[in-house]
């Protein structure tokens, strides 16, 4: 899978043509905005950012060295009532650092502004306006409610962000869900910290850049003022007319094509001293990480384990066998606090006695234990769906850490923080592009983690149709790896009485007698089977003494997921999966078959997706298979038109009638 699959990224190159900013400030409202009805370009959109400005500055203090300051100003037209929501802004800010003190964030210049008798009026937001609230260890967020926001209105605020964290620079997002008509961003980063910058979007960015000179006055540890002269790079981005990123369906995390301007360090060269790579190699990321103490020295704390390890493999040999054993051995004994993190919080001795830990400490046990029991494993970094994907050598692109064993040649992913995995079967979260294998000599190995065997639903019918258009029958469904696994997810809540009243729904309002199940909540490396006794009233139509019979009957789709004439992100499907059914239907007495569909096969490029209908009939029974593979987990935009037209052949395709008459 390529990166642009994804999102489009390129690096953004100085040294184009000089630009000249617009002169975009706040307090500078005028009649016109408040009488706009709607934004011109984008009649549907609630609301529209009029302009978003941001500038990134470093100070200098004797204490601290240098910190960052981030500077956000917003300027939004407010155009429906769903566009009222913008009055209230919310953000989150670190204070989880081991070593730096808490980020700080205030709000300032948070104004609404409305037309009111031809004149324009300002209220200002007050100090009963903001809230401070504490999400977890890591995040505090500040929200702040402008007051008298209403249709028509033009709201405007300023944040400052203030940081000791250099090595990643906020995101500077340039696209939301309404659109956005101008942004502008200006750097001044001194020349001792190098950055990498990355775009992500396919929207034209104009930048400048430039060396200065520059220098700040700071007290010294006597107490005297000091005069701190260096050489610093400025650099301006803008753009313009971003439009609105729209929900889509299969999207793995919108997140990953939002319009933004990344940075993250890859070097700190300061006279005299020599430089210090952060990010430049994957190798030097698998050093930095190993270095830290809630990483590698954990990675060695296993004696504490040995008299376990020992006693649930006693007779065992097979190396497959003793992971198995001991994958299922941490599984069944911790239990996940909930927490992402690739460094353990309370560590791993700890975490063991009180049989709860963060997903570090649980999967670090496992790795401990596999070593004990002979076996090669390390651990391997991962960025969940709703982290985003690390496109470059990162340390913060990571929030989790699952185990890799070396298994007769192969290598086997395991998780042992949620409940229903396996060994090769992640949480769905987890299956997001790359992870990266790292080893305590600082080597690092990219892995995939796409599934790349098939996930199967087979659903086999044995029905009866009657002259009155009532089916009668037994069905069969095997549901295989992820798609077993979805399932237990999905059901993990519910009781039996629940789920068969929902899925009854799912056909269609079918009657569902006899039902049984097994490997629903035990043997998860194994399919789970349903079989029920099914009456169905809604599939057949009788019409002038004739039988018309949905081929698929209650699997039958009607309805293309893909509706919209283009498409910005990639189409994401989870995994690889064939689902396949095969149903085998008797013809009531007095009737026989009028007409039946063609048999079909349709296939995408490459043979991405697959989908075949055939169709036959023996005596008085007519047998149908019809089946839809799915071979890659994720598609570009650029694939949208050809598979919207894919998926338009196979509804067309399942919609076509079997059409029964009497004899």
């Amino acid at each position: 899978m390529k990166v642009q699959s994804l999102a489009i990224i390129f690096f953004l190159c100085f040294g184009f043509s000089k630009i000249n900013a617009q002169n975009y400030e706040l307090g500078k409202v005028t009649i016109a905005e408040l009488q706009e009805k709607a934004n011109p370009k984008d009649t549907s959109a609630p609301a529209t950012i009029l302009f978003k400005r941001g500038r990134t500055f470093f100070t200098y203090s004797k204490d601290v060295g240098f910190s960052a300051n981030h500077v956000y100003e917003f300027k939004i037209k407010i155009y429906k009532k769903e566009g009222l929501k913008w009055a209230d802004q919310k953000v989150r800010f670190y204070v989880g650092y081991e070593n730096l003190h808490e980020d700080r964030l205030e709000f300032s210049n948070a104004i609404t502004y409305n037309l009111e008798n031809g004149a324009i009026v300002k209220t200002k937001l007050d100090n009963q306006g903001t809230f401070k609230k504490k999400v977890n260890k890591f995040w505090n967020e500040k929200t702040i409610t402008l007051p008298n926001v209403k249709v028509g209105s033009v709201i405007e605020y300023k944040y400052v962000l203030k940081s000791e964290n250099l090595v990643k620079l906020p995101d500077f997002e340039i696209q939301y869900d309404v659109p956005v008509n101008y942004f502008e961003y200006k750097t001044e980063i001194p020349e001792y910290y190098i950055y990498k910058p990355i775009s992500v979007g396919n929207f034209p960015i104009e930048s400048d850049a430039k060396l200065v000179g520059k220098s700040q006055s700071f007290e010294n540890e006597h107490n005297q003022s000091g005069i701190l002269s260096y050489q610093q790079i400025n650099t301006f981005y803008k753009g313009k007319d971003v439009p609105a990123l729209i929900e889509e369906p299969y999207v793995n995390n919108v997140d990953n094509y939002r319009g933004c301007i990344q940075f993250e360090l890859e070097r700190v060269r300061f006279p005299d001293k020599p430089d210090k790579d952060y990010s430049i190699t994957w190798e030097g990321v698998a050093t930095e990480i190993f270095k830290n103490e809630h990483f590698g020295k954990e990675l060695n704390e296993k004696n504490f384990l040995l008299d376990d390890v020992k006693r649930v493999l006693t007779g065992v040999e097979s190396q497959n066998d003793r992971m198995n054993i001991i994958f299922k051995f941490v599984q069944n004994k911790m239990n996940w606090n909930e927490e992402n993190d690739y460094y353990t919080d309370k560590g791993v001795v700890k975490a063991y006695t009180d049989q709860t830990g963060n997903v570090a400490e649980i999967n670090f046990i496992l790795i401990n234990m596999l070593k004990l029991a002979g076996i090669d494993a390390n651990p391997v970094l991962v960025s969940t769906i709703e982290n985003g994907v690390p496109v470059y050598p990162t340390r913060t692109g990571f929030n989790y850490v699952i185990a890799g064993a070396l298994i007769d040649g192969k290598l086997v992913l395991l998780d042992a923080t949620h409940k229903y995995t396996c060994p090769n079967i992640l949480p769905l979260n987890v299956l997001n592009w790359k992870g990266r294998l790292i080893k305590k000599d600082g080597t690092s190995q990219e892995i995939n983690l796409d599934p790349t065997a098939l996930s199967k639903e087979f659903s086999t019918v044995f029905g009866k149709i009657s002259e009155v258009g009532k089916i009668e029958g037994k069905m069969r469904i095997q549901k295989t790896d992820y798609d077993a696994y979805a399932f237990r997810i999905k059901n993990a809540g519910r009781n039996q009485e629940n789920y068969l009243e929902k899925y009854e729904e799912e056909l269609g309002d079918l009657k569902i007698a006899n039902y049984k199940i097994e490997n629903a909540k035990a043997n998860f490396s194994e399919p789970v089977l349903e079989t029920f006794d099914f009456v169905s009233d809604n599939v057949v139509e009788v019409i002038g003494g004739q039988l018309f019979v949905n081929p698929l009957l209650f699997f039958t789709r009607s309805k293309n997921p893909f509706t919209q004439e283009k498409r910005q992100m990639g189409i994401y499907f989870g995994y690889p999966s064939l689902e396949k059914i095969n149903l085998n239907l008797q013809i009531p007495d007095g009737y026989e078959v009028e007409s039946m569909p063609n048999p079909i096969r349709i296939s995408s490029e490459n043979k991405a997706i697959v989908y075949t209908l055939n169709i036959s009939k023996q005596e008085n029974k007519i047998q149908i298979s019809c089946s839809k593979e799915i071979n890659n987990s994720i598609f570009a935009a650029d694939d949208y038109n050809g598979l919207k037209d894919l998926f338009q052949k196979v509804i067309a395709s399942q919609n076509e009638k079997i059409v029964l008459k009497k004899i």
